[in-house]
């Protein structure tokens, strides 16, 4: 049951990516210029994307190797999707704070 958890949980998260980056572009259009604006959004969605195709790739690998007593495999996508969520969150702190 844990490895469906997971995989619930990596599409929520993919879900809340999604969420913040229409967010972005909906309620807060002064924030920063649009291409600005655009690209933070662009790049949360195709995370977000991302996120929730891999998920149940994600989730078929583990399952297959906790079922055959199989060393469970790595994934770098956590990684690449911290990087782009922290770069993200970074450019939107700025943008708020020089708004301001």
């Amino acid at each position: 049951m844990a490895n469906e958890r997971t995989f619930l949980a990596w599409v929520r998260t993919s879900l809340a990516l999604i969420a913040g980056a229409l967010a972005i572009d909906q309620l807060a259009p002064n924030i920063a210029p649009a291409p600005v604006r655009i690209a933070i959004c662009v790049v949360l969605a195709i995370i977000g994307a991302g996120l929730a195709s891999l998920s149940y790739r994600r989730w078929a690998r583990m399952e297959a190797a906790m079922r055959n007593n199989q060393e469970l495999p790595y994934s770098g996508l956590m990684l690449v999707m911290t990087v782009g969520v922290a770069i993200a969150a970074l450019t939107i702190a700025l943008l708020i704070f020089l708004a301001r």
